[in-house]
């Protein structure tokens, strides 16, 4: 029996297009306007509890101790052992908040696993 080697339906691409863009816009979203912003920041830091602050205070917690970074490597390493669709969404959703928030060497890594994980042997010409 051999196995059938992982691939992506145009749907999927499509979805994971789609699920990339929104993180990646998302994570400058609040890169740009709460973390780096200094109006926000200072508003923030003085005592303002708006969702745009609750962001700002949750994504920073997570980029200082490097989650998104280990979290897609994990999941990357997860998916070239066994790939998925649902894998791979939560490694690009991870890898694109790791990218834009500050976790860049981790991240990176794991979108070279996720490249890997594509990887497969010619089919044999007979």
């Amino acid at each position: 029996m051999t196995k059938k080697p992982f691939r992506l339906s145009p749907y999927q691409v499509q979805f994971l297009l789609v699920v990339g863009f929104l993180t990646v816009g998302s994570a400058l979203y609040v890169r740009y306007l709460a973390i780096e912003f200094s109006q926000v920041a200072l508003a923030c830091d003085a005592g303002l509890q708006t969702l745009l602050c609750k962001s700002r205070a949750v994504s920073t917690v997570l980029f200082k101790n490097s989650v998104f970074g280990i979290v897609a490597l994990v999941v990357a390493t997860l998916n070239l052992m066994r790939p998925s669709i649902v894998l791979l969404t939560v490694g690009i959703v991870a890898a694109g908040l790791g990218i834009v928030l500050y976790n860049v060497v981790l991240s990176g890594l794991a979108i070279g696993l996720f490249i890997l994980g594509f990887a497969r042997p010619a089919p044999a010409t007979a």
